[in-house]
């Protein structure tokens, strides 16, 4: 049985403000977006920016940096690297803390929970099993029955090897009994989209953010999401666990993290203010317009163990998978 943890498990409430810290901040803080400018990782940090800022001080100011490479690892190793004096937060993601661990240790040179100070959830979101507009697959049941049958002749895809939707895939495969199909790596979501609308591929597991635009076209459509329970935008679309694999969920995920070593009680102090902002709902509209669903009540002590719940999960996909993903 693949372990499993649950996204959503957080506490109800998060812990109490505390009192602003004496001198804290008195100098610009870093916000790295360890991806590129404009994508929805990038934006999400714009956003927590702008509405933390004002939570810490009149005078806070937010300056958001990308240090874009290697999945998000790039930008988190240079994070490790400052010092925990609470002026340098990382906006850290399912990939640079989950699936580049488990399946690219190669490339990921911390470790992914004792190598931070976690101070928050922002939230997650789904990703879904699309099909070209035109596939004869109707259902997720159909679609593994067929695969189960006819070993190899099927082709999926996501955004590149090693990230949350070949992890995500690899997982639905195991899940499903092990059927064999040929995967396909892209370098970014648009790419996947424009593969499966062109029927290049059989089907394709990408986060919903990504997806959207092409089944609101009618180019390609779902047969079924990977969280627990079905998304408000698409309520016609059902569950994979649903669809005859019950237990499977999956998500991508955003935290806020800072170097190893900073003082708890600074560490509660932003914890506050983020989980103050995640219930702001002009905030929570902007977010998930961007992508994400926001998770507002996760304390310092329940981040951390998120973070390892989902590295194990990842680890345990990749083990069971049988994954070998360039130089190990």
């Amino acid at each position: 049985m693949i372990l499993r943890r649950s996204i959503l498990a957080l506490p109800a409430l998060a812990a109490p403000a505390l009192a602003q810290p004496a001198g804290w901040p008195d100098r610009p803080i870093v916000f790295v977006s360890p991806f590129l400018p404009g994508g929805s990782t990038d934006i999400i940090a714009r956003i927590i920016a702008d509405r933390v800022a004002p939570r810490l001080g009149p005078q806070a100011r937010i300056i958001v940096e990308n240090r874009a490479g290697a999945g998000g690892s790039i930008g988190s190793e240079w994070v490790r690297q400052r010092p925990p004096d609470g002026y340098t937060w990382l906006l850290a993601s399912a990939s640079s803390h989950g699936t580049n661990p488990a399946a690219l240790p190669h490339q990921t040179p911390y470790d992914p929970v004792d190598g931070f100070t976690h101070l928050a959830v922002l939230g997650d979101a789904p990703l879904v099993v699309g099909v070209p507009a035109n596939s004869r697959f109707r259902t997720l049941q159909e679609l593994i029955a067929f695969a189960r049958a006819h070993p190899g002749r099927l082709s999926w895809g996501s955004s590149g090897a090693g990230g949350i939707g070949h992890l995500a895939g690899e997982y639905l495969r195991v899940a499903a009994g092990g059927f064999q199909a040929e995967y396909v790596p892209y370098r970014g979501g648009s790419q996947v989209a424009e593969a499966l609308t062109k029927a290049e591929i059989d089907f394709a597991m990408e986060v919903l953010a990504s997806a959207a635009p092409t089944m609101r076209a009618n180019l390609t459509r779902a047969l079924a999401v990977t969280g627990s329970e079905r998304h408000p935008l698409f309520p016609d679309i059902p569950t994979v666990a649903e669809s005859g694999l019950p237990g499977y969920e999956i998500r991508t995920w955003n935290t806020v993290a800072a170097p190893r070593g900073m003082d708890p009680g600074l560490a509660r102090h932003i914890n506050a203010a983020l989980n103050e902002v995640l219930r702001e709902p002009q905030t929570v509209q902007r977010l998930e317009i961007a992508g994400l669903d926001p998770r507002p009540g996760s304390t310092v002590e329940s981040t951390r163990q998120f973070v390892a719940d989902q590295v194990a999960l990842f680890r345990d996909i990749v083990q069971r998978a049988g994954l070998r993903i360039g130089r190990q």
